[in-house]
């Protein structure tokens, strides 16, 4: 299948623009913007269709709020008719230090509300993810706002490597599967 479905999880609103937990949309827009594409709104998502190297990628950005990004995401995979094995889930994960992105071919929710509740919707946590670690550099019990924090001036350098590496890694996974494309990245460390 040419085919893909990209989703970038985040919340909508200036406020959270550039914020660790709107990762997933940096990563989406990054996307558009090397392609000259660009998202306009739609059915409960925002929407850009790139064709790239004969492949087509539908990229969406919920609108509908992070915990209830599944809702989104059903629709579009019913929509544009692609299957589960062809959708990809851009996500911020705490587990993971600043330094690592994870491609998975599923794999439970961690406690992340969107992919929660992806998978009520979808009713499998068996879908492709990329988690781009944020790391977890938080006082305890300030989780919520290291989270939905913009990114340090030391760290945003390092973000948007990490971001345009993704753009890539994208590529990469629709050329070539996602089994070659988890042993090129997933053992990477980014550095500057």
């Amino acid at each position: 299948m040419n085919k893909f479905l990209l989703i970038g999880l985040g919340n909508i609103g200036a406020e959270y623009e550039l914020t660790r937990h709107n990762i997933g949309f940096d990563v989406l827009d990054t996307f558009a913007g090397k392609n000259a594409v660009s998202f306009k709104p739609d059915r409960l998502a925002d929407v850009a269709e790139i064709r790239w190297k004969g492949k087509i990628f539908i990229c969406v950005k919920p609108t509908t709020y992070m915990n209830l990004s599944g809702k989104a995401v059903k629709y579009w995979m019913d929509k544009e008719k692609i299957g589960i094995e062809n959708i990809l889930v851009i996500v911020d994960d705490l587990a993971l230090p600043l330094e690592k992105v994870r491609l998975r071919r599923g794999g439970s929710d961690a406690g992340h509300n969107g992919l929660k509740s992806i998978q009520e919707h979808l009713g499998t946590d068996n879908f492709p993810k990329l988690r781009f670690g944020i790391g977890n550099n938080f006082p305890k019990g300030r989780q919520i706002d290291f989270v939905l924090g913009k990114w340090t001036s030391d760290e945003w350098p390092l973000v948007v490597k990490k971001v345009n590496s993704c753009v890539e890694l994208i590529e990469t996974y629709s050329q070539v599967g996602i089994e070659q494309t988890m042993n090129l990245y997933n053992k990477l460390t980014f550095s500057l």
